[in-house]
């Protein structure tokens, strides 16, 4: 069983690259990611699924459309299925992520940006 405890800023710390999430676990069937931000991403959007992000450290602005979002150390914020989002961190934030598994970092939008989800080793 101590085979399946996970340690979130030593899985953070094996990350060495921004906007590539990792699998931390899964639950039932969605996934806890973690990653690095820094940088502005994409907008887009998740038609299917809502988008729940965590702030483990650094500041994370998440962009919609009608006013921003400020997220903090400990701040967790939904971004409801549908909704146009782009995050954005002017310094480095290590974040967690909840969604479905198969869900694209990149939603409806694509391009560069898009990422397989990577296992940690």
């Amino acid at each position: 069983m101590t085979d399946d405890v996970r340690n979130v800023h030593d899985a953070l710390a094996a990350i060495t690259e921004h906007w590539q999430p990792h699998r931390l676990t899964s639950v039932n069937d969605y996934d806890v990611k973690v990653v690095k931000l820094q940088g502005e991403f994409v907008w887009h959007t998740h038609p299917d699924t809502d988008e729940l992000f965590m702030v483990i450290s650094g500041t994370l602005t998440i962009q919609l459309r009608d006013g921003d979002v400020v997220l903090g150390p400990n701040d967790v914020y939904v971004v409801p299925r549908a909704v146009e989002h782009c995050p954005k961190a002017d310094d480095e934030v290590h974040a967690l992520l909840f969604e479905p598994k198969g869900t694209v970092n990149t939603g409806d939008a694509g391009g560069d940006m898009t990422s397989e989800l990577r296992e940690l080793r």
